[in-house]
């Protein structure tokens, strides 16, 4: 039942018609009352994947909505599935990939920094505002973050317009942009030495003569117009858009991440809404296993009967490592 949900974004409303079909009368509340208690005794796992991830030294997040309940008003609320991610293929890193995803029920920075306390490093994101408090000195729960911004948004919004106005100034920055994109294809799954070294001496002087080419346009052009708007967004994001230039470790964006969200926008389309708040962390625990099992290789249904029978057996919390979907063994 887990994985036709969380995997093949089956909606309990759903499972229990087909279910009816064949005689087996299990009623939608019960299917949900099994999503929360098997979410309550993989909680540990899930925690020990959070803390694995946190010591990395780069990481990625993003945030999606998903409808929840509203006890008392008869209708959905907006909650937020905040995703943190680590994928080091890119450049050859040691550490499996892996992403969890936490419920919180709104969009505030503050619960950024508060799934993110414990790691310092690098964070690739898009440019939402919220993330700002991550980088100042009086952060919580860590030194000041680096950012790394998704230079896919910057494009984004210059397609935008281009598709809209065919404007040339937008196409001469897209063209811009694509140049970056064909020099980092050359090189992806290089080690971040060799990476770094490629990006100082080609992408960095086109980085450059893209920001000089940027600021021209921007003083040519209302910034109320439509394409005004877009340059003026890529201008305040331009800091952390020159940091992949200078770590060899970090992306051209943040794709990885986004493409790791996608599962749960297709399981938020199908489904009605999470009972409750619970209800929804209950949606990110499981999704963070069934995601994270399936980056590494590992089939979601195995992983998660052994798991959870493992977990039924009493084996001790010494041995929750052992848990980790990257760890998985069919025979074990």
């Amino acid at each position: 039942m887990l994985v036709s949900k969380f995997s093949d974004h089956l909606p309990l409303y759903r499972q229990s018609q087909i279910l009816a079909r064949s005689g087996i009368d299990i009623h939608r509340s019960t299917l949900a009352d099994w999503v929360g208690t098997a979410a309550f005794h993989l909680s540990p796992v899930v925690d020990r994947l959070a803390e694995h991830l946190k010591k990395s030294g780069k990481l990625f997040m993003d945030e999606t909505t998903v409808p929840v309940l509203d006890p008392g008003r008869g209708r959905t609320k907006t909650g937020y599935l905040w995703a943190l991610a680590r994928d080091d293929r890119g450049w050859g890193g040691d550490d499996p990939p892996g992403v969890v995803f936490t419920y919180a029920p709104g969009r505030a920075g503050q619960n950024a920094e508060q799934i993110l306390q414990g790691f310092d490093g690098t964070l690739q994101l898009d440019g939402y505002a919220g993330y700002n408090r991550l980088t100042r000195p009086s952060r919580k729960g860590g030194t000041p973050i680096t950012v790394a911004y998704c230079l896919a948004h910057a494009r984004r919004k210059l397609n935008e317009v281009f598709d809209r106005d065919g404007s040339e100034i937008a196409a001469e920055g897209l063209r811009r942009i694509a140049e970056f994109y064909s020099i980092e294809s050359e090189f992806r799954g290089m080690g971040p030495g060799q990476r770094l070294s490629a990006r100082r001496t080609r992408t960095a002087p086109l980085i450059a003569e893209f920001g000089e080419w940027l600021q021209n346009q921007r003083c040519r052009m209302s910034s109320k117009s439509r394409l005004g708007e877009k340059l003026t967004y890529i201008h305040r994001q331009w800091s952390g858009l020159q940091t992949f230039p200078h770590d060899g470790r970090v992306e051209i964006d943040s794709n990885t991440v986004e493409n790791l969200i996608r599962p749960i926008a297709l399981t938020r389309k199908n489904a009605l809404f999470a009972g409750h708040d619970e209800g929804g962390h209950a949606w990110g625990r499981i999704a963070s296993l069934i995601a994270t099992a399936k980056v590494n290789d590992v089939e979601p249904f195995a992983y998660h009967k052994a798991t959870l029978e493992a977990i039924a057996a009493g084996n001790p919390a010494n041995r929750i490592d052992d848990f980790l979907p990257w760890n998985f063994q069919p025979s074990s």
